[in-house]
């Protein structure tokens, strides 16, 4: 089949679909509980979270209250539901404050109560209430370290976990007894609900020991207080079997699976054949992109194979979810999903019939306002025409810098969702 369609026009496409299959006001309704005899108290944070809210309120029988906190930009007028923005990655005070008062909230209900607990990713940074004897400076300042210096999202939440008056499980312990049930949007690769926002409303499987290995493994200082509070381990996070979170219920109403599946289905209806390569992928950003640069070359010579050995014909499209880690060596500006395509751009070099975007589904990736980028056959000879060097910006993690230079930003503006990244690599087998 010859590939007609513009392909950035396409992969927008792909883009679309994941994000409509993710989108809580057409995924939540359908799964609420009946109202409880008491009363209904609405908590929650992350990207999506006031979205998520504002599906709740339009499809609840009775009285509401509660609040959730979301970043900034991502709000969503509510009317019962009180909506708070606060920043992210690094948590500030408004996140503080709100995860102070939902935390009051749950606090001294009865049996006959209900807390529906609203989460998506970027739900850590946003609730981010310090244990007793950590402050806000301490918890900023080791989130930073953590992001620049490579560790996972799991290992990031781990240490969230063990520094924070509601996560690992603390908000639900705070709720009991009332019964409280948990949506979630998946933004973590492996979809556990323990990662998910630092599982606030889960029993946490790790502990103290592991969050002082994370500092080892990355060489990380901490401050006193956070290393007094490390070592001491005097606080632990409710584990599996803990009473306290008997009377709960999780259910994930957005994964990345879903998204890469609805991508998937649109490429098949134009007769593009998806290749799902993995909704799990984690790792540094650019060797990611070597990886996945090889295997489209494979593709574009006919040696990528399926069942029983059988080459996978032209064209085809290389679809991929996870969340992949920069360690920030540069002074540039950028995220993950920018810092992929550049180096999968040069990887490439210039190969024909091959284009791709790469994209935070939450709408921002890193430090900018883009979601992510495009590439295409040619993005090197428009640098080189541009006296841009790619290789020397990559080096210094100016990913953005080398995109907005070329135009090949792709801007959505908040989504209020997120199943985390979204990786789309057509290889359509035309020069």
């Amino acid at each position: 089949m010859h590939f007609t369609r513009d392909p950035r026009l396409f992969l927008r496409d792909l883009l679309n679909a994941a994000l409509d299959a993710a989108d809580p006001a057409k995924t939540l309704p359908a799964v609420l509980p009946p109202p409880p005899k008491g009363r209904t108290i609405v908590v929650g944070a992350g990207k999506a979270a006031a979205k998520m809210a504002r599906a709740v309120e339009d499809h609840w029988p009775g009285r509401l209250s509660g609040l959730v906190v979301t970043r900034y930009g991502h709000g969503v007028p509510c009317r019962q539901i009180e909506v708070v923005e606060a920043a992210h990655p690094v948590p500030d005070a408004a996140g503080e404050q709100a995860a102070r008062r939902i935390l009051n909230m749950v606090q001294g209900l009865t049996a006959d109560d209900l807390v529906i607990c609203l989460m998506s990713g970027g739900a850590s940074a946003l609730l981010s209430l310090p244990a007793p004897g950590i402050t806000l400076a301490d918890k900023q300042a080791v989130t930073q370290d953590l992001l620049r210096c490579g560790a996972t999202i799991s290992e990031i939440n781990c240490v969230r976990k063990h520094l924070s008056a509601v996560k690992g499980g603390r908000l639900a312990a705070a709720a009991t007894p009332a019964r409280l049930v948990t949506f979630a949007i998946s933004d973590v690769p492996g979809d556990d609900p323990a990662v998910i926002g630092s599982g606030p409303t889960v029993a946490d499987p790790t502990n103290f020991a592991d969050a002082r290995r994370i500092f080892t493994k990355y060489s990380l200082q901490p401050s006193p207080a956070i290393a007094a509070r490390l070592h001491a381990a005097s606080d632990e996070t409710p584990k599996p079997g803990d009473t306290r979170l008997l009377n709960t219920r999780y259910q994930l109403i957005a994964t990345p699976r879903m998204a890469l599946d609805a991508a998937a289905a649109v490429a098949r209806a134009v007769g593009v054949i998806p290749v799902i390569l993995g909704d799990a992928i984690e790792g540094e950003a650019r060797e990611v992109a070597l990886i996945q640069a090889s295997m489209a070359r494979l593709a574009a010579s006919g040696g990528l194979t399926g069942a029983q050995d059988v080459a996978v014909p032209l064209p085809l499209v290389l679809l991929s979810g996870g969340e992949t880690t920069v360690t920030v060596r540069g002074n540039g500006r950028g995220g993950r999903n920018t810092e992929f395509l550049l180096a999968l751009a040069l990887a490439l070099n210039g190969a024909p019939g091959i284009d791709a975007l790469a994209a935070d589904t939450d709408g921002i990736d890193g430090s900018e306002d883009n979601a992510g980028a495009f590439i295409g056959p040619d993005t090197i000879a428009r640098a080189k025409a541009a006296g841009i060097d790619l290789a020397a910006i990559l080096e210094r993690n100016d990913a953005w810098g080398a995109f907005a230079a070329l135009g090949d930003l792709l801007v959505t503006g908040p989504t209020f969702t997120n199943v985390n990244d979204f990786r789309a690599i057509l290889v359509s087998g035309t020069a």
